[in-house]
């Protein structure tokens, strides 16, 4: 059976490949080209890829990047498609499903939100629930840095706390959404948002809420 991770890879790498290595994409600076290259570097270069979340790593991920963008464009959707080497921890079939499903969502979004005439995606309950259990468990990491109190909030009641503080904004939308919101795409995330008005202003205007 296919996993939600398997699907979200499988349509990124179909839609990489549609819009070609030049389209935008919501990761600043990034246009089509540099987010695959991102994808597989992350998922085949572990040496680099701490590069990330490690500031002494950093000069090597930036030197692998450069070589993994270099290379040819359908190279990179190949790679991203036939998923990682074959003794890779991401093999393991819960591995990938706690580490990719988000992942690879997100950057789908990414393409397909960065295009001025994109349409929101029809998401299944059962994906919508996958993704709430995901973020869930990373709500206070995605709002670490938060500049005031934040709750992600479902429509059907269910609440994260995602930072502690005061004034408190409430967000409120599906999981998918509210995954793009708590993840740096304030400005494309179909949410709503209570609370304090200076306080939202900078809850929608902060360029980063976490990790």
């Amino acid at each position: 059976m296919s996993t939600h991770a398997k699907r979200e890879r499988l349509l990124l790498a179909d839609l990489l490949e549609a819009t070609g290595p030049d389209a935008p994409t919501l990761c600043e600076g990034w246009n089509t080209r540099d987010l695959a290259a991102h994808v597989v570097v992350r998922e085949r270069r572990p040496d680099a890829a701490g590069g990330v979340l490690v500031k002494q790593l950093a000069p090597r991920l930036e030197k692998v990047m450069e070589e993994y963008t270099a290379k040819p464009y359908e190279e990179l959707i190949q790679l991203i498609r036939t998923g990682p080497p074959r003794f890779s921890p991401f093999q393991l079939k819960q591995l990938d499903e706690a580490a990719n499903t988000v992942e690879f969502y997100v950057h789908t979004e990414d393409v397909r939100r960065a295009r001025p005439d994109w349409t929101p995606r029809e998401l299944d309950p059962v994906f919508q629930d996958a993704l709430w259990s995901r973020l869930e468990r990373t709500a206070r990491l995605t709002g670490r840095k938060a500049p005031t109190g934040l709750v992600l909030r479902r429509p059907d009641g269910q609440t994260a706390v995602a930072h502690r503080g005061t004034p408190v904004v409430t967000v409120t939308g599906e999981p998918s959404e509210l995954l793009m919101f708590s993840l740096g795409r304030q400005r494309v995330a179909d949410v709503e948002l209570e609370g304090d008005k200076e306080a939202v202003a900078k809850v929608q205007d902060a360029k980063e809420l976490g990790l």
